[in-house]
């Protein structure tokens, strides 16, 4: 396969390399729709936290954990992108894979969610 055998999209993401195993390729396609369900549950999340918990917390403070969730799972969705090219890309040039930096935002966004959950509970208290 030649380099104009690509389409154009490929060609402006993927400039470089050789076409690696199609195994690896979907694996790294399998991982990037895991992080986008991730994502889908994030936003689900904040969604129902602002729809579902209209007594269980002041409107302000409802609506601030609900963006904050709504955010993080924005911020997965774009880092799941990008994490896909250069995933794709190392594996084209036989460069090393890169640490997925999505994680820690994942689990800073989920301490931090769980820290405001438990405020909020022992306020309520």
């Amino acid at each position: 396969m030649t380099q104009n055998d690509r389409s154009k999209l490929a060609r402006t993401l993927l400039p470089e390399g050789s076409e690696p195993d199609p195994r690896f390729t979907l694996a790294n396609e399998r991982t990037f729709l895991a992080w986008i369900r991730t994502s889908l549950a994030f936003l689900a999340g904040g969604i129902a936290l602002e729809a579902f918990t209209v007594g269980a917390f002041p409107g302000p403070v409802r609506t601030v954990l609900a963006f904050f969730v709504i955010g993080v799972g924005m911020l997965i969705a774009l880092g799941a992108g990008v994490r896909w090219v250069r995933v794709e890309r190392s594996m084209r040039t036989g460069k090393p894979l890169p640490l997925p930096a999505i994680v820690p935002l994942l689990s800073l966004g989920a301490i931090a969610g769980a820290i405001a959950a438990l405020a909020m509970v022992l306020v309520g208290k």
